[in-house]
């Protein structure tokens, strides 16, 4: 593979000559470390760490965590040890070899029988996030060779690990490039006729549709220009198998209730664009009523923003149209990466360090849980983030597995939804959730006062279960305390463990 490197290198975002050059030699040490090991397909093992790298590479990612992409598996697979990567290479892609070696002995069997192996992948997550992102990295080149894993059982059990877990993981970092690859190939492992029949159904809809999509871009494109917007592109897609599959139950089976299978995305330079070219969308074509959404002003808590407006042109065609700037863009596809890659790009940076971003305790809040030794090994160089708060605050240990489990489905694995502040501020919620479960992820400060609700200007029972865009806003008294009876009317761990914490200290103070 004499051109492997030059693959991961062009995939780099202006990379230097240092970076070229240090790839080039973690390349050369791990095709010598893997010799002419194979992989299930086939071909040389090598092909796959140099598969994670571009990955990496086009998530933009920076240097260590590429080297580290390319030497992931020697330590596991080869005579190499820890001692020789950080040797050679550095302690920082040592710490990020270690966690994904770490990960990689992890066997998902569900929920139910693997609760520990998921506290230990959230943690490492924690710890740093480039962890996870290899992992996810190298988890989608696994999912594109699946066909060559036997037997079928093993099969099955990879996809189903990869839609129970990678994919929740890669949704809540925003990783859109990720996420949509990864949905797809587990849906089309395990419902192979279902995949195929909805594949084959989009691909025809796509091509009877092409010349009407094609002339609303043209359209479009001369109708922001005349507008005086400038440098912006264009981006058409048909919407991906799995999405509208998911989309398609929702609606009843009717492919016609599903609206977005045409999308248009405008790439505009500013924010004032953005909305501009929206006005513009509105004057040529005629809106659908309820489907216009301002993810701008109101981001989705993973960091989303763009203008969202669906639209009936005159040859019938109905088109999602969306409008970003180039930085929202960027968001979009990378998710977290996009606040932080390249910021020690040339320097590099400590292991765990700089690498722990604040809303990754979004994930799941409450199940964020290390054992004393695990805290020991986490540096904080930011201020501390919500999840290490809530972790030197709360009960050492949970209160066994099988509240760790209940946490798991009702935090990470829950379907979510999005409610409002009066203020306008979004919060994720789990599907079933009451006041109370929005006071705490508000600010626990809000369950210590709270003395009632209301949702949509209405005054509301505390076990109100709130639904999607409800506008909720928290009544409050002087001097409160949780009631043991909310313990009933929570739907999150965490705003349970915070209400049974409080009521133990009030407990230990009289």
């Amino acid at each position: 593979m004499p051109h492997a490197t030059d693959d991961i290198i062009r995939a780099m975002q202006s990379p230097s000559s240092e970076d070229q050059k240090a790839i080039q030699v973690a390349y050369e040490f791990a095709k010598v470390a893997h010799g002419e090991e194979k992989r299930k397909s086939g071909e040389p093992y090598i092909i796959h760490p140099t598969a994670i790298a571009v990955t990496l590479a086009k998530l933009g990612m920076d240097r260590e965590t590429i080297i580290a992409g390319i030497l992931h598996d020697t330590v596991e697979d080869t005579p190499v040890t820890i001692e020789e990567i950080e040797e050679k290479f550095g302690a920082t892609v040592r710490f990020l070899v270690e966690g994904v070696t770490k990960l990689s002995k992890l066997k998902y069997r569900g929920v139910e029988r693997h609760v520990e192996s998921l506290r230990r992948l959230l943690v490492a997550t924690a710890n740093d996030i480039r962890v996870i992102i290899i992992k996810l990295a190298d988890r989608l080149h696994n999912m594109e060779t699946i066909t060559f894993v036997e037997p079928v059982e093993k099969r099955m059990r990879i996809a189903l690990e990869t839609k129970e877990v990678y994919v929740p993981i890669a949704e809540r970092l925003g990783i859109g490039l990720i996420k949509s690859q990864l949905e797809d190939l587990a849906f089309k492992t395990l419902e192979p006729e279902r995949y195929k029949k909805i594949h084959q159904f989009l691909e025809e809809r796509g091509e009877t549709e092409k010349e009407a999509l094609d002339r609303a871009l043209n359209d479009l494109r001369k109708a922001l220009a005349e507008a005086g917007i400038r440098n912006f592109r264009t981006e058409s897609r048909v919407k991906n198998v799995h999405s509208f599959a998911t989309k398609l139950i929702r609606k009843g089976n009717d492919p016609d209730k599903v609206y977005d299978i045409f999308a248009i995305r405008i790439i505009v330079p500013t924010l004032e664009d953005c909305y501009r070219s929206f006005g513009v969308i509105h004057n040529i074509w005629r809106p659908i009523p309820g489907r216009i959404k301002d993810y701008i002003a109101s981001p989705k808590p993973n960091g989303y923003r763009t203008l969202h407006t669906t639209i009936i042109t005159p040859h019938k065609l109905i088109i999602e149209i969306q409008i970003r700037s180039e930085e929202m863009q960027q968001e979009s596809k990378f998710g977290v990466m996009a606040h932080f890659i390249y910021k020690n790009k040339s320097q590099g940076s400590e292991p765990g360090k700089d690498s722990k971003i604040g809303w990754v305790g979004r994930f799941v809040p409450s199940l964020m849980k290390m054992t004393r030794a695990e805290k020991s090994l986490t540096q904080t160089s930011a201020p501390t983030p919500r999840w290490l708060t809530d972790l030197n605050t709360a009960a050492e240990e949970f209160e066994g597995e099988e509240a760790f489990k209940d946490a798991l489905r009702e935090d990470f694995f829950a379907r979510r939804m999005f409610v409002f502040t009066p203020k306008g501020d979004v919060i994720d919620l789990p599907i079933g959730a009451t006041p109370i479960d929005f006071a705490y992820a508000v600010h626990t400060n809000l369950v210590d006062l709270m003395s009632g609700a209301k949702v949509n200007g209405k005054m509301v029972g505390l076990d109100t279960e709130l639904h999607k865009g409800d506008i909720v806003e928290i009544q409050t008294k002087k001097i409160g305390t949780p009631n043991k009876k909310w313990l009933d009317y929570t739907k999150t761990a965490s705003a349970r463990r915070y209400i049974r914490a409080t009521l133990k200290k009030k407990e230990n103070k009289s």
